[in-house]
């Protein structure tokens, strides 16, 4: 009789074993979500507040850009040629910010850290408890 108890006994721990193992992949799942919907709002209300921004800036470096090419225009009494100068300079300033932006903007903000490391965690527990 003493290995039907023993049997019993081991469906109980596989068992007990099996609904810890559910729970915890809920969690995990759970702060998953939970972690991706905030980096997300996170990134959603920074691309707004920078779009923002640009609606302004456009409209200020319109005027300034407006304001140097006249001044060039009167330094080197040409209009076309202080237009193409202005032109030229604010195309180098357009591609060196998407060149920084492109860089700026990295996927690795979007890893879920706090459930990378959790799970890493629980892998080391779950390791050193079925070593047991």
């Amino acid at each position: 009789m003493p290995d039907q108890s023993n049997r019993e006994n081991l469906q109980g721990l596989v068992s007990e074993a099996l609904q810890e193992i559910a729970d915890l992949v809920r969690r995990e799942l759970a702060l998953l979500r939970a972690e991706l919907t905030e980096n997300t709002r996170q990134m959603v209300f920074g691309l707004a507040m920078v779009a923002g921004a640009a609606v302004f800036a456009i409209g200020a470096v319109s005027v300034l850009i407006k304001a140097g090419v006249a001044w060039l225009a009167t330094v080197l009494h040409s209009e076309a040629l202080a237009a193409l100068i202005g032109a030229g300079v604010t195309a180098a300033i357009a591609v060196g910010l998407v060149l920084y932006g492109w860089k700026r903007v990295s996927s690795t903000r979007l890893v879920p850290a706090h459930t990378m490391h959790s799970l890493q965690t629980d892998k080391q527990v779950l390791s050193t408890t079925v070593s047991k």
